[in-house]
């Protein structure tokens, strides 16, 4: 085999508010929880099951980070892009444990808000704030706007601001109306 890919695609709902915390140089890490589930019918009972799997993600892109820290709260949907990668630690007895975590970290990370919800789970409108586009994101800290456009006010908000007064109730063509530049 010439080469290998290390790639984590998940599109799940965050279990809580996402964790912020920063490096003695200031810059931001984000740590949150995403739960996957799958159903399915059981054969011999008929009953529909459902298993659910929960994925630690930690965001070290700083763009992504504050998104993570403006628009992420607990109950919103994802889509994410990132690595896998199990580090090694100590705990206070001395045994060796092991973590494996989803890492969003350069330019192969990807984070969007799937969800149309302005109340408390995301934004009104999804946005896409990935480093692996050609829009960037990663390099720059800027966030982009679905349509890959710079957000107008700057910062890495991009399209997961949306105005406030839309209800999340209309027609995916009167929203889209509302976003045409011409």
């Amino acid at each position: 085999m010439a080469g290998s890919v290390n790639k984590v695609i998940l599109i799940g709902n965050v279990g809580a508010d996402p964790e912020i915390r920063r490096t003695q140089d200031g810059r931001p890490i984000a740590n949150l929880r995403i739960a996957t589930s799958e159903t399915w019918r059981d054969r011999n009972s008929g009953e529909r099951r459902e298993k659910t799997e929960w994925h630690n993600v930690v965001v070290f892109n700083e763009g992504l980070c504050k998104v993570v820290e403006q628009y992420v709260k607990k109950g919103a949907k994802l889509y994410i892009e990132g690595a896998l990668q199990t580090r090694k630690w100590q705990d206070q007895t001395g045994n060796d444990r092991y973590s494996t975590e989803v890492v969003l970290q350069g330019f192969g990370s990807t984070l969007t808000m799937l969800d149309g919800r302005g109340e408390g789970g995301g934004a009104s409108r999804g946005g896409d704030f990935g480093g692996s586009s050609n829009f960037g994101g990663a390099s720059g800290g800027q966030g982009y706007d679905d349509y890959g456009s710079r957000p107008a006010s700057g910062g890495a908000a991009g399209g997961g601001g949306g105005s406030s007064s839309r209800s999340g109730g209309g027609s995916l063509s009167r929203d889209m109306d509302d976003d045409i530049p011409f």
